[in-house]
C-alpha cells in the first residue's frame, strides 16, 4: 500500500481533494498531514477526514530527525507537496527518492524559484502579457521548482484576465488533475 503524507502550508484545498480522492481507495492512503502553520486550513480539513495532523517549524523540517521520524512512524511512502512553501531539504529527496511530488501554480520552467507562489506567480503570468498559464506537477529535487516534470495542463489567459482569475482558472486545473496524476505515478 501507498502511504502518503501531505505537506501544506494554506488552506489546503489541495489536500483535501487527494483526502477525499483516495479515502475508498485500498491501495493508497492518506496517513498525515503536516504543515509549517499552527494556524492553517488544511491542519482543520484533516481533522475533519480524521487524518493525524503534525505541526513543525522551519528548524525542525531542516534537522534530520524531528519530521522525519514522523515520517518514519506513519510509514510513509511517499511525500505530496499541496502548497507548501518551504524547501524540502537534501537528507529527505535522498530518503524519498522520486517520491516527493510538487504542483507548481505555472507551466514551469517560467515563473518557478525561490518567491515564486501563489499570487506573485499569478500576477507575473498577467505583467508578461502570457496567452496560457497553468499547472506542473514535479518531482522534487534540492533546487526549486527543477525537479522532472510528470505533467503539465494549461489554460487561455484572457487580455483582461487579473492575477484573480488567472489563480481561479489554475486552480480548477489543480482540483481536477492533481489525485489522477498522483495515482498514475503510484507503482
Amino acid at each position: 500500500m501507498t502511504r502518503i503524507a501531505i505537506f501544506a502550508s494554506g488552506s489546503g484545498s489541495n489536500a483535501e481533494n487527494i483526502i477525499r480522492y483516495f479515502s475508498d481507495n485500498k491501495n493508497v492512503k492518506v496517513v498525515l498531514v503536516l504543515s509549517n502553520q499552527p494556524c492553517s486550513g488544511v491542519l482543520i480539513r484533516a481533522q475533519l477526514h480524521k487524518i493525524p495532523t503534525f505541526i513543525f517549524t522551519k528548524d525542525d523540517l531542516n534537522e534530520r530527525t524531528k519530521v522525519h521520524d514522523v515520517l518514519k512512524d506513519y510509514n510513509a511512502s511517499m511525500i505530496v507537496l499541496a502548497g507548501f512553501l518551504l524547501k524540502i531539504p537534501l537528507y529527505m529527496i535522498e530518503a524519498y527518492p522520486n517520491s516527493i511530488l510538487n504542483i507548481h501554480p505555472a507551466l514551469l520552467p517560467k515563473y518557478g524559484g525561490k518567491g515564486m507562489y501563489g499570487m506573485n506567480v499569478h500576477t507575473a503570468v498577467v505583467e508578461n502579457n502570457e496567452q496560457k498559464s497553468g499547472i506542473t506537477i514535479h518531482y522534487v529535487n534540492e533546487n526549486y521548482d527543477e525537479g522532472a516534470i510528470i505533467f503539465q495542463a494549461t489554460c487561455d489567459i484572457d487580455e483582461h484576465d487579473l492575477p484573480e482569475d488567472v489563480k481561479t482558472k489554475v486552480q480548477a486545473l489543480e482540483l481536477h488533475h492533481f489525485p489522477s496524476v498522483i495515482e498514475s505515478i503510484i507503482p
